[in-house]
C-alpha cells in the first residue's frame, strides 16, 4: 500500500522493527546486540542515496536481508563472546518488553546448542524453522542457493539432534511416538505430559504457506497444548505412525492426503524415555513428495 508523503502507520514501523530485534535475538542470543544490529540496520538504510532508497519496493525485506547480513558479520568474528547485560539494557520500552518476552521464550540450553553450529548453519536453521522466512528470503541473506540452505538447516537439526543426550532405541522410540499418537486422540494431556522432556521444544515449519506457528514452543505444557491442538481427533483427519527420516514418526492425513508430518526427537536419559524436540512439517510444498508417493504406492490386492 502506498501512504501520502512516504509516511507508514506507526503500528507497521513497530512491527518492522519488532520483526528485526526477532531475526537478530534468535541469530545472537543477545538481547544488547540485537539492538546494535537493529540500529546499524537502519543506519545503512538511511546512508542509501534518497533515489536509491525510494527504488526498494519491499523495504522490510530489504532491512531483514541487511540484518541478517550483519548477523552473519558478527556470528563468523573469531573468538565472539556474548556481551554481558545490564539492567539498563531491559529498560527502554517497547523494545525492552519485547526482547524481555524473547528472553524468557528461547531456553538458554537451546541458545547454548546454537552456539555449536556454524554461522552458515545457524542462519539456515533460525530464518527458516524458527522465523518461518520464505526459501528465497532465507538464501538472499545468508549467500547461498535454496538447496544449499536447505542443506545446512538439515545440518543444523542434526547436531541440535545430537546434543539432547542418548538416543532412544528403535523400540524405545517405536513405543513412545506411538503413546504420543494415543495421548493426543484421547485428549490425555496427563499421559502426554510425562512422554514430554520439561525442556522440550516444538518446530513449526510451514514455509509461509499456511498459517502456522512462527516461533518454536518451548516448555512441556505449551509443547503438550499445540500437540494435542494438531493431533486432535477430528472428522476425515487421521494420525498414524509411520517411518520418518528413518526412525518412527506421525503422518496426518486430512482427506487421505498427509497435511502434516511429525518427526519426534526421543532421548533415554536415567530411568526415562522423553521427547525432547518435536518437528512439525506443514509446508505444503514440502509435503509434495509425501503425497506423490502415496499416489503411486499400489493399493491392496
Amino acid at each position: 500500500m502506498d501512504y501520502a508523503d512516504g509516511a507508514v502507520p506507526i503500528g507497521e514501523l513497530l512491527d518492522e522493527r519488532r520483526h528485526l530485534i526477532d531475526v537478530a535475538f534468535w541469530m545472537l542470543g543477545s538481547g544488547a546486540e540485537a539492538d546494535g544490529v537493529v540500529d546499524e540496520t537502519y543506519r545503512r538504510w538511511y546512508a542509501l542515496p534518497e533515489q536509491e532508497r525510494a527504488a526498494i519496493t519491499a523495504p522490510r525485506a530489504w532491512l531483514s536481508r541487511v540484518a541478517g547480513g550483519i548477523c552473519l558479520e558478527r556470528l563468523a568474528r573469531p573468538g565472539r563472546r556474548h556481551p554481558r547485560r545490564s539492567p539498563e539494557d531491559s529498560a527502554d520500552e517497547p523494545a525492552g518488553e519485547h526482547r524481555r518476552m524473547l528472553e524468557r521464550e528461547v531456553s538458554s540450553v537451546l541458545l547454548r546448542a546454537l552456539d555449536s553450529l556454524s554461522p552458515a548453519e545457524r542462519a539456515a536453521f533460525v530464518l527458516n524453522d524458527v522465523l518461518g522466512m520464505a526459501p528465497g528470503a532465507v538464501a538472499a541473506i545468508v549467500g547461498r542457493s535454496e538447496p544449499e540452505c536447505d542443506e545446512l538447516a538439515d545440518r543444523a537439526r542434526h547436531s541440535l539432534r545430537a546434543r539432547r543426550g542418548q538416543p532412544a532405541t528403535a523400540a524405545q522410540q517405536d513405543a513412545t511416538v506411538r503413546a504420543v499418537g494415543e495421548s493426543c486422540a484421547a485428549q490425555d494431556t496427563g499421559r502426554l505430559m510425562a512422554l514430554l522432556a520439561p525442556d522440550a521444544t516444538a518446530f513449526f515449519d510451514g514455509g509461509g504457506k499456511v498459517r502456522a506457528q512462527v516461533r518454536p514452543v518451548h516448555g512441556r505444557d505449551p509443547v503438550a497444548r499445540s500437540l494435542l491442538t494438531l493431533l486432535a481427533p477430528r472428522g476425515r483427519t487421521a494420525v498414524d505412525t509411520h517411518s520418518v527420516n528413518g526412525r518412527a514418526g506421525l503422518v496426518v492425513r486430512y482427506d487421505r492426503r498427509v497435511a502434516a508430518v511429525v518427526s519426534l526427537d526421543v532421548a533415554a536419559a536415567r530411568h526415562c524415555v522423553q521427547v525432547i524436540q518435536v518437528w512439525v512439517v506443514v509446508n505444503p510444498d514440502k509435503l509434495r513428495l509425501w503425497n506423490q508417493a502415496a499416489a503411486v504406492r499400489p493399493g491392496p490386492r
